[in-house]
């Protein structure tokens, strides 16, 4: 055998149809779109139409809620913060915030702030400066003698905002 004599099964590649060569090619004339009409011409999208009948999508009931004021926070766990600080990439003596995590590569993007969880074991003492944390991730940084200072979010300083402008509105 030569790598020239290499070929397919047969059957394996299956040949397109060529639409609208002509009758004997029975996908000729019209092409396999019927006659007249919508689908027969191009540039049609009617996904969903059910021929008049309620479609499934209007039929099902709506279920759930979208806050669109939700908060989404990047979690990060302390063992891949040990990571970061065995390989070099993290500075143990400088505060750990969203900045310092996105240069050393342990997140992409912070969203709207970090949330510190407990998975993993962390071995180095730490100054943390997150917008949350965990209750066991906490105690895991304090016992190694470290501090979190959580640090207000995008959604509280709205409320802060609006609190403000309340006290303003009823002095008056």
């Amino acid at each position: 055998m030569k790598l020239n004599e290499i070929t397919d099964n047969p059957g394996a590649r299956k040949s397109r149809i060529r639409v609208g060569r002509g009758i004997g090619s029975t996908k000729g004339k019209t092409g396999g779109r019927g006659v007249k009409g919508q689908t027969s011409r191009s540039g049609v999208a009617i996904k969903g139409y059910e021929g008049g009948q309620m479609p499934i999508h209007m039929r099902l009931p709506k279920r759930g809620f979208n806050n669109i004021f939700r908060l989404d926070y990047s979690p990060v766990n302390l063992g891949r913060i040990q990571v970061a600080i065995d390989a070099g990439k993290l500075d143990p003596k400088a505060k750990v915030d969203a900045e310092a995590l996105v240069k050393a590569g342990v997140i992409r993007r912070p969203l709207d702030g970090i949330r510190l969880l407990a998975k993993g074991e962390l071995k180095t003492r730490l100054d943390f400066e997150v917008a949350g944390v965990s209750e066991a991730a906490k105690a895991a940084v304090e016992k190694l003698g470290g501090s979190v200072s959580v640090i207000e979010s995008r959604k509280e300083k709205v409320a802060a905002a609006a609190a403000v402008k309340a006290a303003k509105k009823a002095a008056r």
